[in-house]
C-alpha cells in the first residue's frame, strides 16, 4: 500500500511520491502531475503511488497495471485507462471528465463521493467497487460485471448499465434519473433496506 509520508510543510496532508511535500505545497503542482504521469507511463506496473489532489489532462494510462495507489481529490479530463489493471486504489472525491476505463479489471476500488461526467466503463469487470455518494452523470456502464458493487446514496443522471451482471450491487437510497437497466439482472440487485438477495 502507498506510503504516507507527512508533508513536509507540516499541513497534516501527506508528501506526492518522490516529492517531500503535498500537491497544495509543490512549488509547480501541474509539473508534479506531469512527474507523475510521466513514470506512469514509463513503465506496466505500478505501485504504492501516492498522487492526491493533482490535475491530468489527456494522459494516456491504458493498459497499466496499479496496485495500491492513491488518487483522492485529484481531476482528470480526457484521460484513457482503458484496458488497464487495478487492485485496492482510490479515487475518492475526484473529478473525471470524459474519461475511458472501457475493458478493464478493476475490482476493490473507491470512487466515494466523486463526480463523473461522460465516461464510461463499458466491457469491464468492475467487481467490489464503491461509488458510494458519487455523482455519476452521462456515463456508460454497458456490458460490465459490477458483482457486490456499491452505489449507495448517488446520484445518477442519464446513464446507462445495459446488459450488465449486477448481482448483489447495491443502489441504496440512489437518485436515479434517465437511468437504462435493460437486460440486467435487476431483480438480483439491492434497491431498498430489507432486500436480500
Amino acid at each position: 500500500m502507498f506510503a504516507l509520508t507527512p508533508c513536509a510543510a507540516g499541513c497534516g496532508r501527506y508528501a506526492l511520491t518522490g516529492a517531500p511535500v503535498c500537491a497544495i505545497h509543490a512549488a509547480d503542482p501541474h509539473k508534479e502531475a506531469l512527474r507523475i504521469a510521466d513514470y506512469i507511463t514509463g513503465r506496466e506496473r505500478i505501485k504504492d503511488l501516492n498522487a492526491p489532489g493533482l490535475t491530468f489532462e489527456n494522459i494516456d494510462f491504458s493498459r497499466r497495471r496499479f496496485f495500491g495507489c492513491n488518487f483522492t481529490r485529484s481531476s482528470f479530463s480526457r484521460c484513457s485507462f482503458g484496458e488497464s489493471f487495478m487492485r485496492m486504489s482510490f479515487f475518492d472525491f475526484s473529478h473525471f471528465h470524459e474519461c475511458d476505463f472501457s475493458k478493464s479489471d478493476l475490482q476493490f476500488l473507491s470512487f466515494g463521493g466523486a463526480s463523473m461526467l461522460n465516461c464510461t466503463f463499458e466491457g469491464s469487470e468492475l467487481v467490489h467497487a464503491n461509488f458510494g455518494g458519487a455523482t455519476i452523470t452521462e456515463c456508460l456502464f454497458n456490458n460490465s460485471n459490477l458483482y457486490n458493487s456499491r452505489f449507495i446514496n448517488s446520484e445518477l443522471y442519464s446513464s446507462d448499465f445495459i446488459n450488465c451482471n449486477i448481482k448483489k450491487t447495491y443502489f441504496i437510497t440512489a437518485k436515479q434519473e434517465g437511468i437504462s437497466f435493460k437486460s440486467s439482472n435487476t431483480a438480483e440487485a439491492i434497491f431498498e433496506y430489507g432486500e436480500e438477495v
